[in-house]
């Protein structure tokens, strides 16, 4: 479902530059006049949800894609870089913002890459590749690709088949193909002979040796991971080739990212996975236990369905630590601002997952532009253990976060009893990021923003500071 309507010009301008079409040309595919449609490139007039589907259909685009994709990342992305501290002289509202993206796209997003080079806070869809950042490279890597490879699923959709052939439990399937074909044989080993490690290839003993600490779906997922590096060599190595990148850090990081994209869709095919998905409402405890993974890997998931003809609902994912410290976060196809950034908002529930292990905790929430997530969170355990050794030994924990926009939670099992268009929690994506002025909760004062002292008043903020 898509919202009745969205300013989309600089997108729908995009894709008929890239088809090569005049205005006067796809105006008249779109049975829509040419000077309608310059109104509509320029941000003039509101793109109609009838027509905005009419280009998903004729030009095979995805709409929410048509929708996001905004130079810079769009006008509140574009106003968190503004945001930074070293542009605390220039008054620069929304307004102006906005009618520099209708007048300069280009410029936009000239503006946009190069403060995401610099390292200008963080604060823009995802960091550029810099020598000192590997992972902030590979996460723009994937971010371009909306976390979605489709040759890799397709060839480990053909190995999924094969596998099923060959026996009905994955784990001893995965055994003997590794075995047969590759000649190693898999040896789980007590946590005294592997105390810091959980999976080790030993070509010499040809052997894949795995920690006794792994719970079964982390054992079958470690063996698909090895197939991976075995059977999806050519597509991984195509891809890596493909991003360009200048680390050998990062490459190495983004081999390991499709290697794991690769072991997920074995364990998760991706027409298996959507028609159960659709079939039980995105009921995470039953795709747990039908596909045997766990809830990390069925949220990894959820964020890559998005293949031409059958995607899946847009979900984002993101993965604190207790410090609110980021390990892993993938917008997808969703491009929500909620996992940008260091920093969370503490009127976000995703926190409270610690305090309710094994539950899920939802909410409904709300930015500052209007935008409203239906968002889920739960902690899980870190495989391996913990941290420290006898009684010190502390478990490692993280709280997982999963959300889509309201417009498409209506068809989750999550939601059922939730009135999507009542009141929601009004949150930001971190004080130095936020602007809304009457939040009990504020740590800080926004970037960008000059402090208000006054001694005759105290409001519910500790911090005033002036407004656009």
């Amino acid at each position: 479902m898509v919202r009745e309507k969205v300013l989309a010009g600089h997108a729908v301008k995009r894709l008929r530059r890239r088809l090569g079409l005049t205005q006067a040309a796809m105006a008249e595919t779109l049975d829509i006049s040419a000077s309608y449609l310059n109104l509509i490139e320029r941000n003039q007039r509101a793109l109609p949800a009838g027509l905005l589907v009419e280009l998903a259909e004729r030009y095979d685009f995805d709409a929410r894609a048509l929708a996001a994709g905004e130079p810079g990342g769009g006008a509140d992305a574009v106003r968190r870089r503004l945001g930074d501290p070293m542009f605390a002289d220039i008054e620069i509202d929304r307004a102006e913002v906005e009618e520099w993206l209708a007048a300069a796209p280009g410029g936009v997003e000239a503006f946009a890459r190069a403060f995401d080079r610099i390292g200008g806070g963080g604060t823009g869809p995802a960091p550029a590749a810099t020598g000192d950042d590997p992972s902030g490279a590979v996460r723009r890597e994937i971010e371009r690709w909306r976390n979605h490879f489709p040759d890799l699923d397709a060839a480990a959709e053909a190995v999924a088949d094969d596998l099923r052939l060959v026996a009905a439990d994955l784990y001893g399937a995965l055994v003997e193909r590794l075995r047969v074909r590759h000649g190693l044989a898999i040896r789980i080993l007590p946590v005294e002979v592997m105390p810091d490690l959980l999976r080790r290839l030993d070509l010499h003993a040809r052997q894949l040796q795995l920690s006794e600490r792994l719970d079964p779906s982390a054992r079958t997922f470690a063996l698909a991971v090895q197939l991976a590096q075995l059977e999806a060599r050519t597509e991984i190595e195509a891809l890596a080739r493909g991003a360009g990148f200048q680390d050998r850090a990062a490459e190495r990081l983004f081999r390991r990212h499709l290697a794991s994209y690769f072991a997920a869709a074995i364990m998760m095919p991706y027409a298996r996975f959507l028609r159960a998905c659709e079939a039980t409402g995105y009921d995470l405890d039953i795709l747990q236990r039908r596909f045997g993974v766990g809830f990390e890997q069925v949220a990894h998931r959820l964020t890559t369905l998005q293949r031409v003809g059958a995607r899946g609902l847009a979900f984002f994912m993101i993965r604190i630590d207790r410090a609110g410290q980021p390990s892993k976060r993938f917008a997808g196809a969703s491009q929500s601002p909620l996992v940008e950034g260091e920093a969370r908002c503490p009127l976000w529930r995703l926190h409270h997952a610690f305090d309710r292990a094994g539950h899920p905790v939802t909410q409904l929430v709300e930015l500052e532009d209007g935008a409203r997530w239906f968002t889920i969170a739960r902690a899980v355990a870190a495989q391996g253990g913990g941290v420290g050794a006898g009684a010190n030994i502390v478990a490692a924990e993280f709280a997982i976060g999963l959300g889509v926009a309201t417009a498409q939670a209506g068809a989750l099992a999550a939601a059922r009893g939730v009135d999507l268009d009542g009141a929601a929690t009004p949150i930001g994506t971190g004080c130095r990021m936020c602007h809304r002025s009457a939040c009990p909760q504020r740590s800080a004062p926004p970037a960008g923003r000059a402090l208000l002292v006054n001694e005759r008043e105290r409001g519910v903020s500790a911090w005033g500071f002036a407004g656009d």
